[in-house]
């Protein structure tokens, strides 16, 4: 059913019902009823039907909203999957060409190199695919995936994780999800770290906070010019989430990344 529909329906509902009423009290039931208890009885009317019109019409938007919000966040998914299986071919291809030109060259010790960065991306990208499509509150399959991650490449995790559930929007958790994704990939390619931490807490009832941080060699020159870090990825979700993003030296050594939002959350 669409809004037009919606928009007719509660133009005339109400107008031909309580006009009709008026009508037949004026024309048939004068004789035998009084103006102050038709009074009443047109108010009592009203009061009915505006209720029940009410709670039919906002029901059914209230199913049309989920309808909207499912497909949004089932289109985000596939948009997830989109770029994953995007950067497991660039990834892949550009090792499968690297271990080409060495096999030809004879240098085996750098084609092991690129058969280990063609193993590493495919463990990375189907550890991301299966984190997906699970069942679960965010928070439960944030921990399970940072698990997984810290069995994966050596790294211990600490995290503080404070959302309420149901805090974010289904496609706001695969943006969320993402950007952790996107930084944690960076820290065990680049990092060389021993430990990484992961805070996502509610400030209040519509902010919150992200911050991830790792020990290892940090970043050189300005964020803004490191590429290979997916700054530009990340950046763009933060934006879908209406969250500021920086990104910077850590004090003790490494790398601090942060998102700030205060309009985020408890999507309806």
């Amino acid at each position: 059913m669409t809004y037009r529909i919606f928009y007719w329906l509660t133009v005339l509902i109400p107008t031909v019902i309580i006009g009709g009423f008026e009508f037949v009290r004026h024309d048939f039931l004068l004789s035998y009823m009084s103006m102050e208890t038709g009074n009443i009885y047109i108010t009592l009317l009203t009061l009915l039907l505006s209720f029940l019109f009410a709670t039919w019409m906002f029901r059914t938007i209230g199913r049309m909203n989920a309808r909207i919000v499912e497909e949004q966040a089932r289109r985000a998914v596939y948009e997830e999957r989109e770029r994953l299986a995007r950067e497991l071919h660039d990834g892949i291809a550009q090792s499968l060409f690297f271990l080409n030109v060495k096999l030809k060259q004879g240098h085996l010790d750098e084609a092991r190199v690129a058969v280990s960065a063609i193993d590493n991306h495919v463990r990375q990208a189907i550890f991301n695919l299966r984190s997906l499509p699970e069942e679960g509150s965010l928070m439960q399959r944030l921990e399970k995936w940072l698990v997984q991650w810290s069995a994966l490449s050596g790294i211990d995790v600490s995290t503080e994780l404070q959302i309420p559930e149901g805090f974010y929007s289904p496609a706001e958790e695969v943006q969320l999800f993402g950007i952790i994704q996107e930084a944690f990939a960076n820290i065990r390619k680049h990092s060389q770290a021993r430990h990484a931490w992961l805070r996502l807490v509610a400030n209040d009832p519509r902010g919150w906070t992200l911050a991830i941080e790792d020990d290892g060699v940090g970043i050189n020159g300005p964020a803004e010019e490191m590429k290979k870090y997916g700054l530009a990825m990340m950046r763009e979700r933060a934006k879908q989430l209406q969250a500021s993003f920086d990104i910077g030296p850590r004090a003790a050594g490494g790398t601090a990344i942060s998102l700030t939002s205060q309009a985020g959350g408890f999507a309806q």
